[in-house]
């Protein structure tokens, strides 16, 4: 049996029920433990403005995985750095309940919906409109006061809030750069929502897509496990220390941190295509 899932690179693969030769080719102690520093660093920047694929993928590609294996490595991984920033949000009380009972099933549902689409439209082909959206999610977050919620009513604010969830949701399980950052621009600029509060509702949207993606990739025995695990244990400290850095330095800092990913985000879409043209 073979499937093709979308790559963040515009790259399709295929799987086959034989095991692969990249999963008898783990990378040695030493690698895994700089891709679990990595991860480190991932989880805290994804838990405060998104982006931390920005820093795993291409390590994972780094250490000599093939693009597939580390895209679905990479969501074995990052699934519990924003399950640990999720729940960190939690208990500081940031999260808004009412909206994450509609978010999360209807993120996974969006996840399966895009991995699914995947398969009829190469995901290279929304480079240029990402790009175009990430530079809008800089102007709006520049242009809006950030210590300013301007609540709708609450039954739009849902019924936005629902929208948002299941359109980044299949945007994430399709092609995935600046899904975090989507989110949090959205829940500001459509639901009247602070950075802060944005930044901890979009967790719930983000660990349910990872959670369908990961389902996904290892129901076809793609992740490599023993890579995965050491940078997932990263990931729990990594996405807990984030969540507490943006409860702790508020607005200022989620703001800062999201024009810092999606002008980083910017470039490397843009490099992408460069390379590939």
């Amino acid at each position: 049996m073979r499937a093709a899932c979308g790559a963040a690179d515009g790259r399709t693969w295929q799987t086959s029920r034989a095991v692969p030769r990249y999963l008898r080719a783990v990378p040695d102690a030493l690698t895994i433990a700089l891709l679990a520093l990595a991860a480190l660093g991932a989880g805290t920047v994804d838990a405060i403005a998104g982006g931390g694929g920005l820093i795993t993928v291409p390590a994972l590609i780094a250490a000599g995985l093939p693009p597939h294996a580390a895209l679905a490595t990479n969501k074995g991984q990052s699934t519990w750095g924003s399950g640990a920033a999720m729940l960190t949000f939690w208990r500081h009380g940031r999260l808004d309940l009412a909206k994450a009972r509609v978010t999360f099933p209807l993120a996974m549902v969006g996840s399966f919906g895009g991995a699914t689409a995947v398969l009829a439209v190469a995901p290279g082909v929304l480079r240029p409109v990402v790009i175009a959206l990430l530079v809008f999610a800089v102007i709006v977050l520049l242009a809006r006061k950030p210590e300013r919620a301007h609540p709708a009513p609450p039954t739009h604010r849902i019924a936005r809030a629902a929208v948002i969830a299941i359109a980044c949701g299949a945007y994430d399980g399709f092609f995935g750069p600046g899904t975090g950052t989507f989110l949090i621009v959205g829940f500001v600029a459509f639901c009247g929502d602070t950075p802060t509060s944005a930044t901890a509702d979009a967790k719930v949207v983000n660990f349910a897509a990872n959670l369908a993606a990961l389902a996904t990739f290892a129901i076809r025995g793609a992740v490599i496990w023993r890579v995965a695990l050491p940078m997932a244990a990263a990931q729990l400290f990594g996405g807990t220390l984030g969540a507490r850095l943006a409860v702790r330095g508020g607005a200022r800092l989620v703001r800062a941190m999201v024009v810092l990913v999606s002008l980083a985000l910017c470039m490397k879409l843009a490099y992408d295509a460069w390379v590939s043209y």
